[in-house]
């Protein structure tokens, strides 16, 4: 039992890199930072219903922790960070607040939501994912990503940027996105806040200067935080430099 991921290690005594990409993204995403760490042991993970995990189906956080410490567990990872983007970044605050981690060092989020805590606002988000899971499993992928990315938290992306995502894409496995959608959604997902103010594990979060959405809830945290210059929601993308400089200021090795 373990998901799909790739490692680059070092010398497997010394501390991990562990990176979980966003939703459709698979282990690649990260790379292009990770690998400016090349004296650091890293692993880029792809998440169930993502790359080489398409086939794993899950129902919940909890099996999707279960996964993932799995998988941590058959390479021997036993110090090391999460570094989570988006989906990836709500992954690992879950991880780190509910699954009982061993090992697990600190954890850096970008643009991830710590969860919802009205009712109202729970109801009208699993009603937008119902939504987008029937799209991401009946229609062409290349047109459904068309449309996700005109939604209000992509809006700094250029035409350009955009027709490259898409084009990344559109060769996921459709149905294995909407079931990870529907099993991972934010309707779903605790509220994490209370648990992340008062964990002893060192907590840092990221986002973009243009992402005005999650620029507020970093604020609103009061926790560490970092604003990535000259990038939107995707910082890790669109300034892949300044995620590096901010993650070597915060990583104590």
């Amino acid at each position: 039992m373990m998901l799909h991921a790739v490692a680059k290690s070092v010398d497997s005594a010394q501390p991990w890199l562990v990176f979980l990409h966003g939703f459709s993204g698979d282990n690649r995403e990260w790379q292009p930072v990770g690998e400016a760490f090349t004296q650091v042991n890293r692993l880029y993970v792809d998440l169930p219903g993502h790359g080489g995990s398409a086939a794993v189906r899950v129902k919940n956080f909890a099996e999707v922790a279960e996964w993932l410490k799995a998988t941590l567990l058959s390479f021997n990872i036993l110090n090391y960070w999460l570094v989570g983007y988006s989906l990836g970044g709500r992954i690992a605050m879950h991880y780190a607040c509910r699954a009982q981690p061993e090992g697990l060092a600190g954890v850096i989020v970008e643009g991830g939501h710590p969860g919802l805590n009205e009712a109202c606002e729970r109801q009208q988000r699993l009603h937008n994912d119902q939504q987008w899971a029937h799209r991401f499993s009946s229609q062409p992928l290349a047109e459904v990503f068309q449309a996700w990315y005109q939604q209000p938290v992509f809006s700094s992306l250029t035409t350009e940027q955009r027709d490259a995502l898409v084009d990344r894409r559109r060769h996921n496995d459709g149905d294995a996105l909407a079931a990870m959608l529907l099993a991972t959604s934010l309707a779903v997902q605790d509220d994490l806040r209370p648990t992340l103010r008062h964990s002893t594990v060192p907590f840092w979060y990221l986002c973009g200067e243009r992402d005005a959405k999650f620029r507020t809830i970093a604020e609103e945290l009061s926790l560490p935080y970092r604003i990535i210059r000259d990038a939107g929601h995707n910082a890790h993308r669109e300034n892949p430099a300044g995620v590096v400089a901010c993650l070597a200021q915060i990583l104590p090795f």
